[in-house]
């Protein structure tokens, strides 16, 4: 799986997320420019300043970041009907020692995130899930060891599901 897949969703989440740092991210820094370059008489040695103008780069890097990836990503769609977990789809696992639950949605490198509980295809678990189907064990190897994961459930995003239902197939 290529680094620059991604999900409809997650192109939709990355350049929202970049229009909105171009313009509300961009003018915030600009007010507090603005703020700051007016309080202050010496610029040169203001740590209000500085502190802006650091977040000034971060913002900027981050646009230019998000433009690149975006320019490279390869928008992919899950096979609904094929019955493997794919790139977009929600799989339900099953830790086969603890017996804990975990739901997890597959998704391309640039829209990983971890907390929101979207894993990356390139991760260890990702690479392990992709491609099973309900019934089959992924053997996943942590830092803690060998972890052993059964598929219960694999869901595709909502907007396949009713395509599907209207007889239309999504991509």
């Amino acid at each position: 799986m290529e680094d620059s897949v991604i999900t409809p969703a997650g192109l939709e989440r990355l350049t929202d997320e970049l229009e909105r740092l171009k313009t509300a991210g961009r003018r915030e820094i600009a007010d507090r420019l603005g703020r700051v370059a007016a309080s202050e008489t010496n610029r040169a040695e203001s740590a209000d300043f500085f502190s802006v103008r650091e977040d000034q780069a971060r913002l900027e890097r981050r646009i230019v970041s998000l433009e690149q990836r975006l320019r490279s990503a390869r928008v992919v769609e899950p096979d609904p009907d094929n019955g493997r977990a794919d790139v977009g789809e929600r799989v339900r696992l099953r830790d086969l020692d603890t017996g804990q639950r975990l739901e997890i949605e597959l998704v391309g490198p640039l829209e990983a995130d971890p907390v929101a509980g979207r894993v990356s295809v390139a991760s260890p678990l990702g690479k392990t899930v992709l491609g099973l189907r309900r019934g089959e064990v992924a053997a996943v190897d942590a830092p803690v060891g060998r972890l052993h994961f059964e598929i219960l459930r694999i869901d595709a995003p909502a907007a396949a599901r009713s395509a599907r239902g209207r007889g239309v197939r999504p991509g």
